[in-house]
């Protein structure tokens, strides 16, 4: 299923803020060189996170899926001076190619990048609390990640999951990632602590705010 089609997305990006050369590059190279490089959140998502960072005034925010770096280095241009990005990235591959890209700017000094599985390296910020939460990792552990995020997102911060349509697999889901996409929708729905949007941006973008 396509959420939106094509012609639209092309119409949305046209007149969407312009991604910098530096982050034109980096798309252009991940859909050369990738295996999957849909697995790009791409500039309608990526503006959503930077839109949502300048808004909420958000300082510290916490990545969990990196891939080659694109919505990190998106999100890094909305932060503040003192702002900072911890990413979760378990790749090897995707690492060093995000790394590559966060050296050509002085951005990437807010980056930390922790490699291993994302819900070993959580346990390493159980003392901390973040302003935003980006989720764009292994779908079968959204539910984890949702509440260990969850419990690490301040009051009144921001979480973003990104590919929550899967593309329309939600709907009827019958595979493992579509079961806990649904899961996940159901968990934040049935929080009263959080302010829920579901946002049929590319492949579906759940939005929340955590109320208390």
């Amino acid at each position: 299923m396509n959420i939106t089609p094509k012609e639209i997305e092309d119409y949305c990006k046209e007149f969407s803020l312009q991604d910098t050369e530096l982050l034109s590059q980096l798309t252009t190279k991940t859909w050369e060189t990738e295996e999957m490089p849909q697995m790009l959140s791409g500039s309608l998502v990526g503006g959503l996170l930077q839109m949502l960072v300048k808004i909420s005034g958000a300082e510290r925010i916490l990545e969990i899926g990196m891939f080659t770096g694109y919505s990190a280095l998106k999100m890094a241009e909305a932060l503040p001076e003192n702002g900072t990005i911890d990413c979760c990235e378990l790749i090897e591959k995707h690492i060093n190619t995000a790394k590559s890209w966060f050296n050509k700017t002085k951005l990437g000094e807010k980056i930390t990048v922790h490699k291993g599985a994302a819900i070993k390296s959580l346990d390493k910020f159980e003392d901390q609390t973040y302003d935003l939460l980006f989720v764009d990792a292994d779908k079968s552990n959204y539910p984890s990640y949702h509440k260990r995020g969850l419990s690490l997102l301040k009051v009144g911060g921001i979480a973003i999951f990104d590919n929550m349509l899967w593309s329309g697999t939600v709907l009827e889901p019958s595979d493992i990632d579509a079961i806990a996409l649904r899961e996940t929708a159901e968990l934040i729905k049935n929080n009263d602590r959080l302010e829920p949007l579901l946002i049929p941006i590319r492949d579906g973008v759940m939005v929340y705010r955590k109320c208390y």
